[in-house]
């Protein structure tokens, strides 16, 4: 099989300001894998966290393993990609590439190959953090788009009164319109704020929060779980299968993320293992354009949330196959995940 690469800038059509920084663009990786009559597609958003910060050192690290051939079965190839030390984000775009290309050969679409069904429930539409009168004008925005749910990004720097004042201007952008209301803190809420907001936000209407308190303070989650007044996930906190089980007892879902966990292959076994510890499923995204969402949509069946929607924020999308109806991220009913770059 031959591997390519091509480097793209993604410009964000609105910069997302959430509780670590704001992001206006970033360049991504694109990988492309063939066999000679068939391609699947690929795509990293670099992520210090997640392995790679830079296309460059994904790139790298993609080269280096695949120098020594992509023989045997996906699930094989991931666990030595893995082991050899290859970040989970430039893994992410290896695996879903792998995984295209085995659908096409197979003539299928990547849902069916799967063995899923082609459906997923309402995806959220993300509101950055902004001030109120920011706020104000993107909601209308984002409902005209069709969103049907909201996901609200707080724990500001300025406080949880910033907070306060951010979401009650979305509560009254969106008011009338039937759309949902979810929150992500990104872990800037301390234990005694996260009680505190989760209560407030209960009383809003609010359906959960993802992660209120930052990584690495997993050890407050049992303290926030028995007084908890809404659902949490964690997203930041779970990037592996092996992470559920220390915290499955005081948490009621997980966020996975193809970026995080190093694409497909591991996201089928966080869903599972989520399962088998009664917990909710979400699956989320960085900074992707159609071809990673496409991948992620293709799982959709196996979601309770979907926050599916960074390819609608970009200025272009260089890319296609993720459909976006009705306020759900479907996937594509084509052989292969259905994302490709644009020509």
């Amino acid at each position: 099989m031959k591997v390519d690469f091509h480097a793209l800038y993604l410009k964000k059509r609105f910069p997302l300001r959430i509780s670590r920084g704001e992001i206006a663009g970033g360049e991504n990786l694109f990988v492309s894998v063939t066999d000679g009559a068939l391609t699947g597609w690929g795509e990293m958003a670099p992520s210090e966290t997640e392995g790679a910060a830079t296309v460059a050192e994904g790139r790298a690290q993609l080269e280096a393993f695949c120098a020594g051939g992509l023989e045997g079965a996906i699930h094989d190839i991931w666990a030595r990609a893995h082991a050899d030390g290859v970040g989970a984000c430039a893994l992410a775009a290896l695996d879903m590439a792998l995984w295209d290309l085995r659908a096409k050969q197979a003539g299928m679409p990547l849902y069916r190959l799967l063995g899923l069904a082609r459906r997923g429930v309402v995806s959220s539409l993300t509101v950055g953090i902004n001030p109120p009168d920011v706020v104000r004008e993107r909601v209308p925005l984002l409902l005209e788009r069709g969103a049907r749910a909201l996901k609200i990004k707080l724990g500001s720097n300025d406080g949880i009164e910033a907070d306060k004042a951010m979401f009650a201007a979305v509560h009254e952008a969106a008011a009338g319109s039937g759309a949902a209301l979810r929150v992500d803190a990104n872990g800037g809420w301390s234990l005694a704020d996260a009680r505190h907001m989760m209560g407030w936000l209960a009383a809003r209407g609010v359906e959960y929060v993802e992660q209120p308190l930052v990584e690495g303070a997993e050890d407050q989650l049992p303290d926030l779980f028995q007084s908890r007044a809404l659902p949490i996930f964690v997203d930041e906190s779970c990037r592996f299968s092996s992470d559920i089980p220390g915290f499955a007892q005081c948490v009621d879902g997980v966020n996975l993320k193809l970026m995080k966990c190093g694409g497909i292959t591991e996201a089928l076994r966080i869903v599972a293992t989520a399962r088998a510890h009664g917990l909710k499923t979400m699956i989320g995204c960085m900074g992707e354009s159609s071809v990673s969402i496409a991948a992620g949509a293709s799982l959709s069946a196996l979601f309770d949330y979907i926050d599916l929607d960074s390819h609608l924020n970009l200025d272009p999308d260089p890319a296609r196959g993720a459909p976006f109806a009705d306020g759900v991220t479907l996937p594509a009913d084509q052989p292969g995940h259905g994302g490709t770059l644009n020509a």
